[in-house]
């Protein structure tokens, strides 16, 4: 008879600085799909969830659907929320027979009420399931790796790209070593090691010669030693105030054996002495508008990223430090994407296409990170939000910002959204009638993920810190409570 296997999905980036809840609102709001929906939603994209589906197809299993949620990276998980989707899929667990589990995570779940979500949701995994049913995890490139994770997980697997071009081949990989574990050619076991960092590896930027590409290289040489099965790295993800938050090093070997963990302390040893280099460094928002003067006209796009103010890392997406400046330098044929403020994307709803409109735009979630901007402007375009990723990260996922706006507001179109999402996609832009690749300045609220889409269309890439937003990289303005200590970069070098 057919194996069959629980897919799965339930990924949060939590920034547990951030006030933003992650409620099942915020997760409906970026995707919350059970049972049948989610071959439907799924199927053809480049995302995990693809990866696993094809995988079945590929060993002959039978796939059994679970509860799949994602929401965009906020404050921790609420009660409510954990309990809803981690009880979903561990009943989905309960109630099949099942020979194994491919389940997709983020790795940096917070809750309201306890520091690991992934090691309590896989904890509550193997109530159910007990130690014999191998589960295989992918993980995002800035998970943070718990001891308990790597324990009741059989198979871990993280991207190795970012921006995250690879979830789909995250997920093949997982589900490979997977096969083999229940043809019984392998007994895989997960091995974690964590260095006295928060942050490390360039943050883990992969599109430049730099510390991510040099380790991901050690690892690769790593992987072809016996037994050995998978390496891979996590920058981790600094903006989480729990004990385990940092880069770690992940062995997923063929039994046990001392040598993967000589591995992982080999490779976190490189990472500590690369702690210091970066391939990317901040401006801030008046610079930024100087270099875009001194830089003049060109036949491609000068592309500023709002750093500070990623929504991907947790940002409010709503911050007004960087569009506040370039409206004041009244830069010209511009596009910034996108500000999230559903007040003023409804008052353009109401007003209409063709109207002027007077609107006290974004800084309303938190005004210390840049207070509402006072404009008026023309009601440009009308949109429902709703839109397909054309890739290269995400391809096929369906996104839904609720129903947005473009307003002019000099010769700045500015995308207003309805929701928080990190514009990493052009189709941010084209989906409300804006080409990127036909505008003089394009500005995004992304720290990274953005370079994906973006660098391809760009003359110049500009990295915007204006001192505004959760996800500023001066770590030592944050109030770490929980976090190991001491710690790289909060109490040495």
């Amino acid at each position: 008879m057919s194996q069959k296997i629980l897919i799965a999905g339930f990924k949060h980036e939590t920034n547990t600085f951030s006030a933003c809840p992650a409620d099942l609102a915020a997760f409906r709001s970026r995707g919350l799909y059970r049972n049948g929906q989610v071959a439907d939603v799924f199927r053809g994209t480049r995302i995990e969830i693809a990866g696993f589906m094809e995988a079945c197809e590929r060993y002959g299993w039978t796939p059994v659907y679970g509860t799949v949620g994602e929401a965009t990276p906020s404050g921790p998980v609420s009660r409510e929320t954990f309990e809803t989707i981690a009880g979903e899929i561990v009943t989905a667990a309960a109630t099949h027979p099942l020979d194994g589990v491919l389940l997709q995570l983020h790795g940096a779940m917070v809750c309201e009420h306890l520091d690991d979500g992934e090691g309590a949701l896989l904890e509550r995994l193997r109530a159910v399931l007990g130690r014999e049913i191998p589960i295989a995890v992918t993980l995002d490139l800035h998970a943070n790796v718990t001891d308990l994770m790597a324990d009741l997980a059989n198979i871990m697997v993280s991207y190795r790209t970012y921006p995250h071009v690879d979830m789909h081949e995250a997920a093949s990989e997982a589900a490979d070593i997977l096969a083999r574990t229940l043809a019984g050619e392998v007994r895989p076991k997960v091995t974690v090691a964590r260095g006295p960092m928060i942050d490390g590896v360039d943050h883990g930027r992969t599109t430049s010669p730099g510390p991510m590409r040099e380790v991901l290289e050690s690892a690769a040489r790593f992987e072809q030693e016996p037994g050995v099965l998978s390496v891979t790295v996590n920058a981790g993800f600094p903006w989480a105030d729990i004990q385990d938050a940092g880069p770690s090093a992940v062995v997923v070997g063929h039994g046990d054996s001392p040598r993967y963990g000589e591995i992982t302390q080999a490779l976190m040893a490189e990472i500590w002495e690369s702690r210091h280099r970066n391939t990317v460094t901040s401006v801030s928002a008046a610079a930024a508008m100087e270099a875009v003067r001194q830089a003049g006209p060109g036949s491609a796009p000068i592309v500023l990223a709002d750093f500070a103010d990623n929504p991907g890392g947790g940002g409010y997406g709503d911050a007004t430090g960087l569009l506040a400046t370039m409206i004041e330098a009244d830069l010209q044929d511009a596009a910034f994407a996108t500000v999230f403020d559903k007040e003023a994307a409804d008052i353009c709803h109401e007003a209409g296409e063709g109207a002027q409109v007077s609107i006290l735009l974004g800084g309303k979630t938190d005004p210390k990170f840049g207070a509402p901007i006072d404009v008026r402007g023309t009601v440009v375009r009308l949109t429902d939000g709703k839109f397909i990723l054309d890739g290269p990260m995400a391809k096929g996922g369906k996104i839904d910002m609720g129903p947005s706006a473009v307003l002019r507001v000099g010769s700045i179109e500015i995308v207003v959204a309805g929701g928080r999402f990190q514009a990493y996609d052009l189709q941010y832009l084209l989906h409300a009638g804006i080409d990127p690749a036909k505008k003089s300045v394009v500005a995004v609220k992304s720290a990274q993920h953005f370079r994906a889409a973006y660098a391809p269309i760009a003359r110049d890439i500009i990295v915007v810190d204006s001192g505004g937003g959760l996800t500023s990289n001066d770590f030592k303005t944050l109030s770490y409570s929980k976090v190991r200590r001491p710690v790289y970069p909060l109490d040495m070098d």
